[in-house]
């Protein structure tokens, strides 16, 4: 008889159990099956499926969302370049130890994503950064992936390499201290997308999630459709809602417990070159309705990366999002659309990271607000409202 490993109850879950391995376009189990035919519902249970649950939980926590300090060291070595500074990792640990020593950060941040520098490296005090983050309460992350290149075949697009090697990896960043990852792939609507470049960025990050939750690791998934172009906010909905149906999928395919995940999606606006803007409600009621086409209500939380929004514009059209309850934890893991302005305060100039440390709290605080729905916009600065999308981004 076909069968399927029960996962133990986890003490946040509020199902007593789950069918680990589910698979939406699998049809259902009969218990008439012969029992020598091999089944694709037959898994193995994950050791650590308890503690991926409730890892995502404390991520997905009310008002909370994710500092994402993941960028690698070229791309650390621009931003400090923005500021007048070298790119040395004396200079990069600088910037990292403000970041993560914020005093309470800890109640709007609950997750910080790290790049590997970062997670073996120690403040310029002498203590461990993932030390500094767990006493703050907020759950170290890693970035797994190896970066983009050329996807040979298709329309000049990409595919995120680095699964090979990422079982004994994730198996060493679990040992330093992190309890979650992330993996990001992109999809160019320029350029496309083809086929190919959907089924190649769904199937890497479905293996990545199964690898990591196998390692004790809660893997964000990162979809990003990127900012770049003219297309208006109706064909980025057609897009990604292809691209989150495969994403889906094949995370099913590969076994990986859905409550045990985390998203990482772009909100659904109109390409950064399009004349047609989207106001934080319009970008709201398309990005929601997709999330309820696409997205299982299993999955604890959904935190989205701001993409080069601006500022304020990253928060407002979260604040939008949250104004009726959801049923995921709809919060955010920015990086620039929470560092920029602390970036810029700080110039690299000891006497200012105080300054600088505040201004990274005032967008945690609001982004929490976001979270909450409460989020008004009113007192922001001018730099705030700046935009930071960048044709051809690249991490």
């Amino acid at each position: 008889m076909a069968s399927a490993s029960l996962l133990k109850t986890s003490p946040v879950l509020d199902k007593t159990e789950f069918v680990k391995g589910q698979s939406l376009r699998l049809p259902s189990v009969s218990v008439r099956c012969h029992p020598a035919a091999p089944s694709a519902l037959t898994v193995r249970a994950s050791s650590y499926a308890d503690e991926l649950v409730k890892t995502a939980k404390t991520i997905a926590s009310p008002g909370r969302g994710i500092l994402a300090m993941d960028e690698s060291n070229a791309t650390c070595g621009k931003r400090l370049a923005s500021i007048g500074m070298e790119n040395t990792e004396a200079n990069r640990q600088a910037f990292r130890t403000l970041l993560v020593s914020v005093p309470g950060l800890g109640e709007y941040i609950s997750g910080a994503i790290l790049f590997e520098e970062t997670l073996y490296q120690s403040t310029v005090e002498g203590k461990k950064m993932v030390d500094v983050l767990v006493e703050q309460n907020i759950v170290p992350g890693i970035k797994v992936d190896k970066g983009l290149v050329p996807l040979a075949g298709s329309n000049n697009e990409s595919w995120c390499q680095g699964l090979d090697g990422l079982a004994s990896r994730s198996a060493a960043y679990y040992q330093q201290g992190a309890r979650f990852a992330k993996w990001r792939t992109v999809v160019s609507i320029p350029n496309g997308p083809s086929a190919l470049a959907v089924k190649e960025a769904a199937w890497g990050l479905a293996r990545y999630a199964a690898i990591s939750q196998d390692n004790g690791l809660v893997p964000i998934v990162e979809p990003e459709i990127l900012l770049d172009g003219e297309h208006n906010i109706d064909r980025t909905f057609e897009v990604a809602k292809q691209v989150w149906a495969e994403v889906f999928f094949y995370l099913a395919q590969n076994n990986v417990m859905f409550e045990g995940i985390l998203l990482k999606p772009s909100m659904v606006t109109p390409g950064a070159e399009c004349k047609e803007k989207a106001t934080p409600q319009q970008v709201a009621d398309y990005t929601l309705s997709l999330l309820r086409q696409r997205i299982p209500p299993a999955v604890p939380g959904i935190m989205f990366l701001s993409g080069g929004q601006s500022e304020v514009e990253a928060t407002l059209n979260l604040n939008a999002m949250n104004q009726s309850p959801n049923p995921w934890h709809v919060s955010f893991s920015y990086a620039r659309a929470l560092q920029n302005t602390c970036l810029k305060t700080w110039s690299g100039r000891p006497e200012n990271v105080k300054a600088a440390q505040d201004a990274l709290l005032v967008r945690a605080k609001a982004n929490s607000l976001a979270q909450l729905g409460k989020y008004t916009g009113e007192g922001e600065s001018d730099e705030a409202k700046k935009g930071m999308f960048v044709k051809g981004y690249v991490y």
